[in-house]
Formats: C-alpha cells, sequence, structure tokens
C-alpha cells in the first residue's frame, strides 16, 4: 500500500510535464508558422508611362525683352486673351547665352484661332507694352513624340532643320539614340511645322553641356544629320526653363 500511495504521485507530475511539454510545443511550433509568412509587403508600384504619341499642336514664340521680370508680368496678366482664343500657357525659358531672349511655348486646341490671335494688332501692341523688342519669331507646330517625365536638368536646345523626308529622318534619329545619351543630350519633342513635315522642331534636354557642345561640332553628328537627309545647317536656341505650367 505504501508503495502505491508513493507511486501515484510520480505518475501524476509525469503525466503532468508530459503534457505540458507537448503543450509548449505546439506553442512553438504555432509561433513559427504565424512568421514565416510575411504579410507587411507592399504592392509594387505602378509602371507610369510618360512618353506621349498623341499629336499636339503647339505655337512657339522666340523674341527679345527688355525686362524679363516686368514682360513676365504683362505676360500672365494677359492670360484671359489666349485661354478666349484656346491657347494654353506650357512652357517660359531664358536664352542661357543671352537671358533677355525669351522661349514661350504653347500648347493649342485650335489652330485657326490661334493663327488669327496671333495676327491681331491687339497681340501686337500687349507686346510692345511687355518691353518686347524686335519682331518675334513664331512656329506653329505638332508634337508627334513627347517624353513628359520629370528630369533634374533645366537647360533645353530648340533646333529648327529641315529633312528631305521625316519618317525616314525619324528612323535614322531614333537609331542614334545612345550616341546622344553618352554625350548628354535626352530628346524630350519631336514634331514638325503644323503644315509641312520637312520642317522639323526639336527639344533635347543636355544633362552634360561640354559633351554636348562638343558633340554638336563633331564630324559624327555630321555624318549622321547627313546620312538621315538633313538639309542645310540645324538652327539651336539653347535656354533654361524658368517656368513650366
Amino acid at each position: 500500500m505504501k508503495y502505491i500511495r508513493f507511486t501515484a504521485p510520480l505518475i501524476c507530475v509525469a503525466m503532468f510535464t508530459f503534457l505540458a511539454s507537448c503543450g509548449g510545443g505546439e506553442q512553438k511550433t504555432a509561433a513559427t508558422d504565424s512568421t514565416a509568412v510575411d504579410t507587411t509587403k507592399a504592392a509594387p508600384a505602378p509602371v507610369i508611362n510618360t512618353i506621349v504619341t498623341t499629336p499636339q499642336n503647339m505655337v512657339i514664340v522666340i523674341h527679345k525683352v527688355a525686362d524679363f521680370a516686368k514682360w513676365k508680368v504683362g505676360y500672365e496678366s494677359d492670360d484671359s486673351a489666349r485661354l478666349a482664343n484656346g491657347i494654353h500657357n506650357y512652357v517660359i525659358g531664358r536664352g542661357l547665352k543671352d537671358s533677355t531672349m525669351v522661349l514661350v511655348a504653347l500648347k493649342i486646341d485650335d489652330t485657326a484661332k490661334a493663327k488669327a490671335f496671333a495676327k491681331n494688332p491687339a497681340l501686337k501692341k500687349a507686346m510692345q507694352k511687355g518691353g518686347v523688342i524686335g519682331t518675334p519669331t513664331m512656329y506653329f507646330n505638332t508634337a508627334t513624340w513627347q517624353d513628359t517625365a520629370i528630369i533634374d536638368t533645366k537647360i533645353r536646345v530648340n533646333t529648327m532643320l529641315n529633312v528631305k523626308d521625316f519618317d525616314a529622318w525619324v528612323k535614322s534619329f531614333e537609331e542614334g539614340k545612345q550616341e546622344r545619351l553618352e554625350n548628354g543630350i535626352v530628346t524630350r519633342v519631336v514634331g514638325h511645322d503644323l503644315n509641312d513635315s520637312k520642317k522639323v522642331r526639336l527639344v533635347t534636354a543636355l544633362t552634360d553641356t561640354a559633351k554636348a557642345f562638343a558633340y554638336y561640332k563633331s564630324d559624327a553628328i555630321k555624318k549622321r544629320m547627313q546620312a538621315s537627309g538633313v538639309i542645310g545647317e540645324p538652327v539651336r536656341f539653347i535656354f533654361r526653363i524658368v517656368k513650366r505650367y
């Protein structure tokens, strides 16, 4: 009897220890399993396409001003007249070498209205009042390709050139992309005159002005332009973006 009394508690203790150890093992496994799957990972950010291939009609105006700050105030105060004619502010730039030279790029909804507005005597008076010197140069163009991605550099080159065939020039131009990148030139806008596709307008950004300026004088670009059907010498206006609307 004494033996039975003594061993009974031992059996109970052993059973309790066994059950406790089993329960602890289950708890540990559950804890391990709960951390095996990471549910905190964020979904990948959507890829945004910055390339626009829908044709956009635009007007580019380049002129000299007596005082840029005064001109800008007058220009922006006349915005309602432009909007009434379907003309929308886009970019204002100042010449890199001569900051009194100003480039204004605007998007247009109705080319007929925009052209009529450009010939309106009231516009000429407003420009003279704002301090515009001389006769402005004005280009009506269709942008056929644009890259709208925001980049660090604000230096741009507006290039006007004549080509034998626009499509052939575009193909050759695309083939020279890597060469331009290696020389600090990034394409931003490709287009042509509103009524003549052989008159090309090109806007590029310069990420390395020293390399780009050297490239403009190189035999490499001369050979590439000749092969792509460029006629004559390109006309470049280098500017710094002051405001983007």
